[in-house]
């Protein structure tokens, strides 16, 4: 079996991501209390802060081999970006206006942090968490429990299915068909690459481009 610091250091800061992500919707339900109503204002930071300390905490335990193949890891993030937006950009379907939206506190000396910390957390935060758990942690473990054991890439159906469908449903319900082709996608970069970092790369750059079209087409459901 992995050790103990290893297997915490691929699991707590998407772990952590995950349960301050489940305190936000429950807090949506409460009412009468402002602060709680929009919990998006400060529990996205503190998902930010709490995931990335984490992250900086546990960084030498993660297999980060230097990026390969990179015209294929940013071929990738482009196409998963593009089918992400396309029902809303190609297809007509209505536009997801609800949502985190940083000019509501336009004159607030907080925009610009807010802001920076939303971008931090989409471009940052969350491709390391969910490519250091999904493509690092489970797609390997679900081959042998001593998953370090597993070269980063290495395949198996049963894996390659559980990881796609575990990424989709890890995201809302209206991101379902896009979350799995982007999961299928981003299993694809690390079976060419054997490359986490390659990854990262693909899912960073998808979040990067998906970021800017929010902020310029203000459909702040994407966020």
């Amino acid at each position: 079996m992995p050790s103990r610091r290893k297997l915490a250091a691929y699991t707590l800061p998407f772990l952590a991501f995950v349960v301050l992500l489940a305190l936000n919707v429950a807090l949506e339900k409460i009412d009468n209390q402002p602060w709680l109503t929009l919990p998006e204002y400060w529990v996205y930071p503190l998902q930010t802060i709490l995931s990335g300390a984490l992250l900086i905490y546990f960084w030498r335990e993660y297999d980060f081999a230097p990026p390969r193949q990179s015209g294929f890891a940013l071929l990738i993030g482009i196409v998963v970006f593009i089918v992400w937006i396309s029902p809303q950009a190609l297809f007509g379907s209505a536009p997801r206006t609800l949502g985190f939206n940083p000019p509501f506190h336009a004159r607030s000396p907080f925009y610009w942090l807010e802001l920076v910390l939303r971008f931090a957390r989409l471009v940052v935060v969350v491709p390391l968490i969910e490519e250091i758990f999904w493509r690092g942690f489970v797609l390997r473990f679900l081959i042998d429990e001593n998953f370090e054991r597993v070269p980063v890439g290495a395949f198996s159906w049963f894996s390659f299915a559980a990881v796609t469908a575990g990424f989709a449903f890890s995201h809302s319900p209206p991101d379902w068909v896009a979350a799995l082709v982007a999961g299928a996608a981003y299993n694809a970069v690390a079976y060419r690459t054997k490359s986490l970092s390659s990854c990262v790369v693909a899912h960073a750059l998808t979040n990067l481009l998906l970021g800017l079209w929010i902020v310029q087409t203000k459909q702040w459901g994407f966020w």
